[in-house]
C-alpha cells in the first residue's frame, strides 16, 4: 500500500508539470536509459566509461553527433544499434513513438498527451496530431528505407555484404535524422569525391530538415500558389542559404591545402563545397578535414549552423523560418512598416516576440556555455565556439575540441546538446511564471540605439 500510495504520488506530481517540463523530462529519462545501455559490456569493446556512454546517449537522443570515442571501433554492433535506436526516438520526438504505438493498439490519445505533443512538434494546435504523426512515420521510414538501398551500392562492394548492408542503414538513419554520427574517424572523407554519397546523404538529411509540415504540404497541395506560408519561406529560405554557403565555401576554401585545395579535379572541389555547404544546416558530417578550415570559413559555418533547418524536422538551431522572420522584422522597422509582409500574407506580433525570445535565449544559451567551456579549458577560442554552436545547433561538426574537454567542458557540451533540442522556448515557459498580467501600467519611453 505505501509503494502504491507513492506511486500515485509521483505520478499526480508528474501530470502537474507543464506540457514543456515533463516532455523534457521524457527526452532526459532516454539519456539515462541510453546512457546505462551503451555502458553494458557487450555494448562496447571494454574502452567506454560511464561518461562517455552518457555523452554519447545525450549526442544522440539530441540527434547531434559530437563524440568522445570513435563510434565504429568502440562500440559493437549492438552498441551501434543502440544509437541508432535513440537517434530514430530522438530524432522523430519521442513522444512521436508513443503516440503511434498507442494509436495503434487503439488506445486514445488524450487531451494532455496532445498537448504535450504539441510541444514536441513544435505545434501551435492541437487539432490533428494523429495524422501527422502517421505520415512523420510513413515519410522517415520510406527516406531511409530509399537512402539505405541507395548507400548500400556504395557499402556493399567496398565493405561487404553484412557490414556493409549495416553502414547502409546505420547511415541512412543518422542522415535523415540529421545526427551526423559516422562509422569511420574522418566521418565520410574518404567517399569526397563520390558522386552517389554527395547526392544521396545530403538529400537524406536536407528532406529530414526541410520539416515533415513542409513535406506533407507539397505531397498534398503540389502546386506552389496553394502552399502555407510556412513552406514557402523554408524553401525559398533554405534554397538561398544553400546556394550562399555553397558560393562561399567554394571561395574562402578553394586553394586551401588542408581542404579543397588538396583535391584534384575541379569537379570534386564542386562536391566537396556542395556537401560541407548543407551539411553545416544540423547534419554534422564532413567529407573535407573540419579543423583545417579558415576562420572565415568556420564562421560562415558556425552561423548555418545557429540556424538550422525547419520547424517539426529532426533537425536543430533556431530554424529557418525564425531567421526569416528576423530580417523581415529589421525590414519593416526601416520602412516604418507596424506588421510584417511575405507572399501577400501578414505576421502579427505574436509571431515576431516569439522568434525574439527564441533568438535571445539561444545567444544567451551559446554565450554562457562558450564563456564556461573557455574558463576550463585553454584551447583555440574558434575551436571551443565551433564545439558550443555545433552542440546548441545539434549538428555534431566538429574542429577537434570535444574529445579534449575536461569533465567540466563535456558537461556544458551535454547540457547545451540538451536545451538545443528540447528548444530555447521549452527551456523560457519551464522558467517563466505562469500567471496573466491584471494591471496595465502607464506607457513609458526609453531611448534605443
Amino acid at each position: 500500500m505505501a509503494l502504491r500510495g507513492m506511486r500515485l504520488g509521483l505520478g499526480r506530481r508528474a501530470m502537474r508539470l507543464t506540457p514543456p517540463a515533463l516532455l523534457a523530462a521524457f527526452y532526459l529519462g532516454l539519456v539515462v536509459i541510453g546512457a546505462l545501455t551503451l555502458w553494458l559490456p557487450w555494448s562496447h569493446h571494454g574502452t567506454v566509461g560511464l561518461w562517455d556512454a552518457a555523452f554519447t546517449s545525450m549526442s544522440a537522443v539530441t540527434v547531434t553527433g559530437l563524440a568522445v570515442v570513435d563510434t565504429g571501433s568502440a562500440f559493437t554492433v549492438f552498441g551501434q544499434a543502440v544509437i541508432a535506436i535513440l537517434i530514430q526516438m530522438g530524432g522523430l520526438g519521442l513522444m512521436t513513438f508513443a503516440v503511434f504505438v498507442l494509436s495503434a493498439i487503439g488506445i486514445p490519445i488524450g487531451f494532455s498527451q496532445r498537448l504535450i505533443l504539441r510541444e514536441d512538434l513544435n505545434q501551435s494546435s492541437i487539432g490533428d496530431l494523429a495524422t501527422l504523426v502517421r505520415m512523420i512515420f510513413v515519410v522517415s521510414l520510406a527516406c531511409e528505407a530509399v537512402g539505405a538501398v541507395l548507400l548500400a551500392l556504395v557499402f556493399v562492394p567496398a565493405s561487404g555484404w553484412g557490414p556493409g548492408l549495416w553502414q547502409a542503414l546505420f547511415h541512412s538513419v543518422s542522415a535523415f535524422n540529421n545526427a551526423g554520427f559516422a562509422l569511420w574517424p574522418d566521418s565520410l572523407s574518404q567517399w569526397v569525391a563520390n558522386p552517389l554519397i554527395n547526392l544521396v546523404i545530403p538529400a537524406l538529411f536536407i528532406t529530414g530538415g526541410l520539416g515533415f509540415i513542409v513535406l506533407g504540404d507539397l505531397y498534398t497541395k503540389r502546386s506552389w500558389r496553394r502552399l502555407s506560408l510556412h513552406s514557402k519561406l523554408m524553401i525559398v529560405g533554405s534554397l538561398a542559404l544553400i546556394t550562399l554557403a555553397w558560393m562561399m565555401f567554394a571561395a574562402l576554401e578553394w586553394r586551401n591545402p588542408g581542404t579543397l585545395g588538396g583535391l584534384d579535379s575541379v569537379w570534386d572541389k564542386l562536391q566537396a563545397s556542395w556537401f560541407q555547404a548543407v551539411t553545416p544546416r544540423t547534419a554534422g558530417f564532413n567529407t573535407i578535414n573540419t579543423a583545417a578550415m579558415h576562420d572565415s570559413t568556420a564562421l560562415m559555418t558556425m552561423t548555418l549552423m545557429l540556424i538550422g533547418a525547419g520547424s517539426t524536422s529532426t533537425a536543430g538551431g533556431i530554424k529557418v523560418t525564425t531567421f526569416i522572420v528576423l530580417l523581415l522584422a529589421t525590414v519593416a522597422f526601416f520602412r516604418r512598416r507596424a506588421t510584417l509582409h511575405a507572399f501577400g500574407r501578414s505576421l502579427g506580433l505574436n509571431e515576431v516576440m516569439k522568434v525574439l525570445a527564441l533568438t535571445t535565449v539561444s545567444i544567451l544559451i551559446v554565450f554562457v556555455g562558450l564563456f564556461i567551456i573557455s574558463i576550463s579549458h585553454d584551447g583555440s577560442f574558434i575551436a571551443l565556439a565551433f564545439e558550443v554552436a555545433s552542440a546548441f545547433g545539434t549538428t555534431g561538426l566538429s574542429m577537434g575540441a570535444t574529445p579534449e574537454l575536461d569533465t567540466l567542458g563535456r558537461c556544458v557540451i551535454m547540457l547545451v546538446m540538451f536545451l538545443g533540442r528540447v528548444g530555447p522556448l521549452t527551456l523560457g515557459f519551464f522558467l517563466a511564471m505562469h500567471s496573466v498580467a491584471k494591471v496595465r501600467y502607464p506607457a513609458g519611453q526609453i531611448f534605443l540605439g
